[in-house]
């Protein structure tokens, strides 16, 4: 049961990328150009997410998931270099390219092989963190 549900949860929300434009770079770097032919449709669909799962994190206390379980907690981290480090990286691929993880996966159906090499590209990032992460911790323990 939990894995059909996994099932239908990630086909809804890659069909919701899909028709909102989150798959579509073209769209998402408008978004982003601020300064240019700025497209703030997007910020919509952020709204769109946002608003329902904020309520939704307000209503979790007391009650537990469908598939059993529990629900994780929100936890409060300060800022430190893993927080912007990703952040960075994040953001300079989103700009870039126009993608985020999950519509790069969604893109993997449809977005031919230059899909194919972002998220490969994408994965290697997610791999190599930790190690950059370290990285970047020993060099402010020196400073």
């Amino acid at each position: 049961m939990r894995i059909l549900l996994a099932l239908l949860s990630g086909g809804l929300f890659g069909a919701g990328l899909h028709i909102s434009g989150m798959t579509d770079t073209g769209k998402v770097q408008g978004f982003l150009d601020l300064f240019g032919a700025w497209d703030p449709t997007l910020a919509f669909v952020m709204g769109g997410a946002i608003v329902p799962m904020a309520i939704a994190w307000r209503l979790v206390p007391g009650r537990s998931p469908l598939a059993g379980g529990t629900f994780a907690s929100p936890q409060e981290h300060g800022l430190d270099n893993k927080l912007i480090l990703g952040s960075v990286l994040f953001g300079i691929g989103w700009g870039l390219i126009g993608l985020c993880p999950g519509p790069a996966i969604a893109s993997l159906s449809y977005g031919g092989w230059t899909g194919a090499v972002f998220f490969i590209a994408m994965l290697v990032g997610m791999l190599m963190a930790p190690f950059m992460v370290r990285r970047v911790d020993e060099m402010s323990a020196r400073a």
